[in-house]
């Protein structure tokens, strides 16, 4: 009877120490910083598919987006942070919230999907918006550019969902380099971050956006390659991002995988190891 007691007792052990870290784990990812995977380009050269990193929580206080969401279909886990926290939902507000800045890189929940997204921020509150020729225009002004070379990658397919790159130079075949335009964006609070181009599109040339209050603009560093803000959420964008969905701000690679999985090791690459998200 004692054994039988003291493998019961174990076994309890075992499952309050699972239940307990779990709880410790969901504490820390839902209050100080949350593990993100990059899926796409649409960031590159400053992220790049297979990037891991960690956002900071803290930087922008906490809202219902706040709470972590734990998406797993391929074993029927699907739980949503509006599941969790959908009651404190709808005033646009944060707890001890802080303003973000332009040029902050700044994960966000999709306004329709809810997803989780990265992109940079370009328009604040109230700010006027409008892309001329791929040139970004705030307030009226265009931000300053100045061309940096190319950005060069092998044509092959990247990351779990195997994509392959848009290209500049044309089609490109298995194995082949694929190019893209690079320039510096410089935006007027000073932040420069590189840019990506591929070639004239609809994006490149917009209407003029009034940022709303308590809203704010995204865009992708890789311009023609990236669904945000400028399309509306009913075509595929992410339109005009409500304060309360910012999730938080994207500050250091931890590590990065050029690889399908972040496990296969000897696909790490090794340039990219605790680097700085600028």
């Amino acid at each position: 009877m004692a054994a039988k007691e003291k493998s019961g007792n174990a076994f309890v052990e075992t499952v309050k120490t699972i239940v307990y870290a779990l709880l410790i784990a969901g504490i820390f990812r839902t209050l100080f910083f949350q593990p993100f995977w990059i899926p796409s380009g649409s960031m590159k050269e400053t992220l790049l598919i297979g990037d891991f990193l960690f956002v900071n929580k803290m930087a922008y206080g906490y809202s219902y987006a706040s709470c972590p969401s734990l998406m797993l279909p391929n074993l029927g886990i699907e739980v949503d942070a509006e599941d969790i926290c959908g009651a404190l939902d709808g005033d646009n507000t944060r707890l001890w919230g802080g303003e973000p800045q332009r040029g902050d890189v700044v994960v966000f929940r999709h306004p329709v999907s809810g997803r989780d997204y990265i992109k940079r921020l370009i328009g604040l509150p109230g700010d006027t918006v409008q892309v001329t020729n791929g040139v970004v225009s705030l307030n009226g002004e265009a931000v300053k550019l100045e061309d940096a070379g190319n950005f060069e990658e092998v044509m092959q397919a990247q990351g779990p969902q195997r994509l392959r790159p848009r290209c500049e130079n044309g089609p490109v075949g298995e194995g082949g380099l694929c190019i893209k335009s690079r320039q510096i964006e410089t935006l007027p609070n000073g932040v420069s971050h590189a840019i990506l181009n591929i070639g004239n599109q609809q994006s490149d040339n917009t209407g003029v956006y009034t940022v709303p209050e308590g809203h704010y603009f995204f865009m992708g560093d890789n311009r023609d390659n990236s669904a945000d803000s400028r399309l509306a959420q009913q075509v595929g964008g992410v339109g005009f991002v409500p304060y309360e969905n910012l999730i938080g701000r994207a500050d250091r690679i931890v590590f990065s995988s050029a690889g399908s999985s972040m496990l296969f090791f000897w696909t790490w690459r090794s340039d990219r190891f605790f680097k700085g998200v600028e």
